[in-house]
């Protein structure tokens, strides 16, 4: 399983990466591995202010509907538009796919896994 050391992960299989005052936020390659081929990618709306722990977006797969949580609280100021109608890109590039972009306003990423721990947590 490929779990890129510069990347935060939370407890859902989430992977968050920072940068400035966001975080950009997809699943990682063991959650894609999962669920199996992706179909359906519901993406949050941009500009929706959304709190830490919320399920922000879905994404769907032959076996099974996984919700996507974001650790911190703020606004949604982008979604990966290119996974609509291509949501397979998840299940060949799951961190090069990312779902959306969060512009930080509460809360800290204190409690995320860093690289070692999220490999000791999914062996």
């Amino acid at each position: 399983m490929n779990v890129p050391d510069e990347l935060l992960y939370t407890s859902h299989d989430e992977w968050i990466r920072r940068e400035g005052g966001e975080i950009v936020v997809g699943i990682t390659d063991f959650a894609q591995d999962q669920l199996g081929e992706l179909v359906h990618v519901e993406l949050p709306a941009v500009g929706a202010y959304v709190a830490a722990g919320a399920a922000v977006c879905e994404v769907e797969s032959v076996k099974a509907v996984a919700e996507v949580y974001t650790p911190v609280g703020g606004e949604i100021v982008a979604v990966n538009a290119e996974l609509d109608g291509d949501e397979g890109k998840i299940n060949s590039d799951p961190y090069g796919s990312w779902l959306f972009r969060l512009k930080v306003s509460d809360g800290d990423l204190e409690g995320l896994m860093d690289a070692a721990a999220y490999r000791a947590k999914i062996a």
